[in-house]
């Protein structure tokens, strides 16, 4: 497939052309900017101008303060709301307190992909079709008014075209400095957008909004990037166009970035580029104002990073994701040696449970919400019992021995008649949710998609038995180190070691091992059998595993360097949904059991 470019390659980048206003008229002075005394000699005022840079990130498909796993609206332990449409509402009371042309609202990318929502119109009833829907988080974007956005790393999870339909749907530029074309390495998609801000002095304010999206897009989403695009890091990328930018007349510099502050990978050493980059960004690269971050589902409301070669701080900021806050940069500018530069720059994080929904944004997508609930809400088999994730990250559970199963019955129908039909099929599974539970009785769509809520795709890699029991130490270390002894062990307080996410614990299916948390975090793997005999070190397995896993995330030995055998561009979750639509029912009696256990010095904690 050619990758389209559009006109945002080549001259017209560098140039600045298709630069837009951010509003065709001024407002009055006292809503658009304040003067204030104090200027350099002779007793002459100094000009000031306010205004405010609004953003998000980690929006997820998240339009409703809707839960479609739950079928009600969203609430979790802070009772925080989620969706567009309380955004919305705050970006109106902010708009009507500084002035709507004094205020500009951006995103940090992964928009459209996260809720049954956003894959209902990715694969159900895609925006690609001819005649095709309008993408929601398009409609509703434009809608609220979004001046730029972006490029998350899940914007490329449904392929190249359903991200060039959704970009053709916005109102507004996708940014992304650091996406080009794999081929020729020029920009593929806008690199930055230029808005002009009209101040009560008579002279505009440049504001110029750069974004970067996240290198691990090369591997994460390789069967959908591989030779047609490439992701420079991050730092690399800014320091190349921030003094562009600047040479273009920009008065101040906003990164939107979809890239962490912690500086670390989560695929290890497999890029030569860092994916939680911006605080990199923000010492390595003189001339930028502020930071929008986006990608690690934290808050942060105000970081002040300093520059290491102009010794300015730079201020970075978090909103958290889906909607649930909004975030304030206020910035003044003052006209100093004739051109404007920053005085100071603070940022603030906007709750959006304190506000209603705005009933134009729910209005607007009322259709498509009913929709895709009557769709989640469908019935497409049975279970003989309930499963629950609740003990997954300590036992050995049926919920997750069902995900491990299907895995292993697509791979198996997959290589046969292959030259790997021989090989004995592994599977790996992760707890997503200790909340994910499969009911007794009817089994719908919403109930499946809970139990797999990302649309991780699976892939088939061939490990040896030296390499299966790495793999498996290399999970073990989500487990506290704890004594041995004759208490009780508290469940609550013997996982997650070292801030490991449940996600990046792996429980693996098709043999039967335990794990020893009294001894340390590399020697924990004892009694690791196949068909009932010692696993050999030479032995061959083939391993059902998620593509975000094969392609490194979590930094699992061996496997992402595997031979990759069989792989499907399909979500698992769609598998499962599948599987259960052709067989009916869900009975634990087949594919349930004890493959697995937690010790202490051999004898079990449970």
């Amino acid at each position: 497939m050619s990758l389209d470019r559009r006109k945002f390659v080549g001259g017209s980048v560098v140039t600045g052309a298709g630069v837009a206003l951010a509003g065709a008229a001024g407002a009055p002075a006292a809503a658009v900017g304040v003067q204030g005394s104090g200027g350099r000699g002779h007793g002459r005022r100094r000009e000031r101008y306010a205004f405010t840079v609004m953003g998000t990130t980690d929006l997820h498909g998240n339009v409703f303060n809707w839960d479609y796993a739950t079928d009600a609206e969203f609430d979790d332990a802070a009772h925080n709301d989620v969706g567009l449409a309380k955004i919305s509402t705050l970006v109106a009371d902010v708009r009507r307190e500084k002035g709507r042309h004094n205020t500009l609202l951006i995103d940090a990318g992964d928009t459209i992909q996260g809720t049954q929502l956003a894959y209902y119109y990715a694969k159900v009833d895609p925006i690609t079709d001819p005649d095709g829907p309008v993408h929601p988080m398009a409609r509703a974007m434009n809608a609220i008014g979004y001046d730029a956005a972006a490029l998350g790393n899940h914007e490329f999870n449904y392929g190249i075209p359903v991200l060039r339909k959704f970009e053709e749907s916005c109102d507004f530029p996708l940014l992304g400095a650091n996406a080009v074309d794999a081929k020729s390495l020029r920009p593929a998609f806008r690199p930055y957008v230029m808005k002009r801000l009209r101040t009560p002095h008579g002279r505009e304010v440049k504001v110029a909004v750069l974004g970067l999206t996240n290198p691990g897009i090369a591997i994460w989403d390789k069967a959908h990037v591989q030779g047609k695009l490439a992701f420079p890091g991050l730092v690399e990328q800014a320091a190349k166009w921030v003094p562009k930018l600047r040479s273009m007349g920009a008065d101040v510099v906003i990164v939107s970035a979809h890239s962490g502050t912690s500086g670390t990978s989560s695929y290890g050493d497999q890029l030569p580029y860092v994916e939680n980059a911006a605080v990199l960004v923000a010492e390595q690269v003189p001339g930028i104002d502020a930071i929008l971050v986006g990608h690690a589902h934290v808050e942060v409301s105000e970081r002040r990073v300093r520059n290491e070669q102009s010794g300015r701080e730079v201020v970075l900021s978090e909103p958290l994701k889906w909607g649930q806050r909004l975030t304030l940069f206020d910035v003044v500018v003052e006209w100093r040696r004739g051109r404007w530069e920053v005085g100071s720059v603070g940022s603030r994080v906007l709750n959006s449970n304190a506000v209603a929904e705005d009933r134009r944004i729910t209005g607007l997508l009322r259709a498509e919400h009913r929709k895709v609930v009557a769709y989640v809400n469908r019935v497409i088999g049975r279970s003989k019992a309930e499963m629950t994730a609740a003990q997954a990250p300590v036992r050995d559970t049926p919920i997750l021995d069902f995900i491990a199963f299907v895995q292993a019955e697509v791979v198996r129908k997959a290589l046969a008649g292959s030259a790997y039909a021989s090989l004995p099929v592994l599977s790996q599974a992760s707890c997503f949710s200790r909340t994910a539970t499969v009911p007794e009785g009817d089994v719908t769509i919403r109930s499946m998609a809970a139990l797999y809520p990302f649309d991780n795709t699976l892939e088939a890699r061939v490990l040896t038995g030296a390499q299966v029991r790495a793999y498996l130490e290399f999970s073990a270390r989500y487990y506290v180190r704890t004594a041995a002894g004759d208490g009780p062990v508290d469940p609550s307080k013997i996982t997650n070691a070292d801030g490991t996410p449940d996600y990046n614990y792996d429980a693996v299916s098709g043999v039967s091992y335990e794990i020893d948390i009294a001894k340390p975090a590399g020697q924990r793997i004892g009694k690791l059998m196949f068909d009932g005999k010692p696993v050999d070190d030479a032995a061959r397995f083939v391993l059902a595993v998620n593509n975000y896993r094969a392609s490194g995330g979590g930094n699992f030995p061996h496997v992402a360097a595997a031979e990759q055998v069989w792989s499907t561009s399909d979500e698992i979750r769609n598998l499962i949904i599948g599987w259960v639509q052709e067989n009916g029912e869900i009975d634990p009696v087949k594919f349930a059991s004890v493959a697995w256990k937690l010790t202490r010095d051999g004898v079990p904690v449970f």
